[in-house]
């Protein structure tokens, strides 16, 4: 008998993997806060003997040689990626027992396309495929993106990824589990994913990696990459290096007078709480990244990397969960934080600062009052509807574009309210007047806002 336990880091979209039997196990793709991985095997009641990664990953920070280290495991790595540390280098075809009792074998198959050095690994019962972790090659109803290692390898990389998915499907049983690390909201994503589980069966009657040929796959796939974003261009230097062990000991404390001075200081202080608390109370020149939506990914994505952050949580146990989520993107030690009450945030004489939310059907009713419309959301997002006489800024090139969006009142909108609200506090602490949409697109056409397509 063996077991798979999912390993699930929503807030970046992507999955680690604890398998095994009734005495050692395997662990798959680890996240940096390894203790969550170590509480996994400790339910079971199994020893992790064995680490391994499918590829060096862009979107996150491992906790694989840590999570070795301090299990003693033997820590797996796909031979080809040039990695600083000792581990064992793994090739194409290689075997390793998972659990003797239980006939568990991990067989290494060489998959290339999200990286050149991609490896999924089968894990055989008695020598039948039970299951495949797929890491960032095939995912559900899709395949990882192949633009993440360097340009001119791109449509070379999307051709592996095309004959990788295929060799999966001919080497192993229609009724193989898939079990990818990418594709649950991740930007590693080639594409939309659907569902939570599939088989080897259901990808090849429906995913277009097996539905179309490879010229046309292709030619989609380099259609549809989206934007990437740009703390990955530090991810795979720290993976390659060897990430230090993480410390989630609380920060030092700051108070009204050292958050006045680091936001004097050009530093970036975060509030984590929500959207509504924020607009409707908040220190002046402070940016809102709720703690509830994608922290990890905004922030490191907006942030000018290495820049001092200064949190601002509502309680202490909001506060331990964004470092958690900071840290697997490499935002390693928050430089000071606070929480509590916002109004003990500012100095003496000074007060919160607050701005206005609406809805579209708001935005409606002032269109004609010479308000700029500004839509933070990607070029995907854009091209399938927008609103007439709207600015198109992505929110995450907002900070280094502020200049470009027009004079006089800006109404902030996304798809949904989360990104807008960051947006807004951009705008905001920049002392632009906003108003921020807290609101779905869907609802924009029905409100009476004109709705073009490109």
């Amino acid at each position: 008998m063996f077991f798979v336990d999912t390993i699930e880091t929503a807030g970046l979209g992507n999955r680690s993997y604890l398998a095994g039997g009734e005495r050692t196990a395997v662990v798959v793709d680890p996240p940096r806060d390894i203790d969550r991985v170590i509480a996994a095997a400790v339910r079971r009641g199994v020893r992790i003997s064995r680490v391994v990664e499918t590829h060096v990953h862009n979107d996150y920070v491992t906790g694989g040689l840590e999570l070795a280290r301090v299990t003693g495991a033997a820590y797996l790595v796909p031979a080809g990626a040039g990695v600083s540390y000792a581990r064992v280098p793994v090739h194409d075809g290689d075997r390793h027992e998972i659990d003797t009792a239980a006939g568990l074998v991990l067989r290494a198959l060489a998959t290339p396309g999200h990286t050149p050095h991609h490896t999924s690994y089968a894990l055989e019962e008695n020598g039948t495929a039970v299951a495949v972790f797929t890491g960032g090659s095939l995912l559900i109803g899709t395949v990882g993106r192949p633009d993440l290692v360097e340009p001119r390898l791109t449509e070379r990389l999307a051709r592996a990824q095309h004959a990788s998915a295929h060799r999966l499907a001919t080497e192993l049983p229609d009724a193989t589990a898939v079990l990818p690390t990418h594709g649950f909201g991740s930007f590693c994503s080639a594409g939309r994913t659907g569902g939570e589980s599939t088989t080897i069966g259901e990808e090849k009657a429906s995913n277009e990696a097996f539905t179309r040929d490879v010229d046309a796959f292709v030619a989609d796939l380099l259609a549809g990459l989206d934007d990437v974003p740009a703390y990955y261009a530090h991810m795979g230097p720290a993976n390659t290096a060897g990430p230090a062990p993480v410390d989630l000991t609380p920060p030092a404390v700051a108070d009204a007078d050292e958050i006045a001075a680091r936001l004097a200081a050009g530093e970036w202080v975060v509030d984590l709480r929500h959207r509504v608390a924020f607009a409707e109370g908040h220190v002046a020149g402070s940016v809102n990244f709720e703690a509830g939506g994608q922290l990890a990914t905004y922030l490191a994505w907006l942030i000018p990397w290495g820049r001092p952050v200064t949190l601002l949580a509502a309680s202490a146990e909001q506060l331990a969960v964004a470092q958690r989520e900071l840290v697997r993107v490499g935002i390693d030690r928050p430089a000071a934080a606070a929480t509590g009450e916002p109004a003990g945030w500012v100095r003496r004489g000074e007060a919160l600062v607050s701005f206005p939310r609406a809805a579209f059907a708001d935005l409606a009713e002032h269109a004609e009052d010479g308000v700029v419309v500004l839509d933070v959301r990607r070029d995907a997002e854009r091209a399938a509807g927008f609103i007439e006489g709207s600015v198109h800024i992505p929110v995450h090139t907002l900070h280094r574009r502020l200049h470009e969006v027009p004079e006089g009142q800006v109404w902030v909108h996304c798809a949904g309210g989360m990104r807008a609200a960051i947006a807004a506090s951009l705008l905001d602490a920049a002392g632009r007047r906003v108003v921020a949409v807290d609101d779905s697109f869907d609802a924009a056409e029905k409100a009476g806002l004109t709705v073009r397509m490109r």
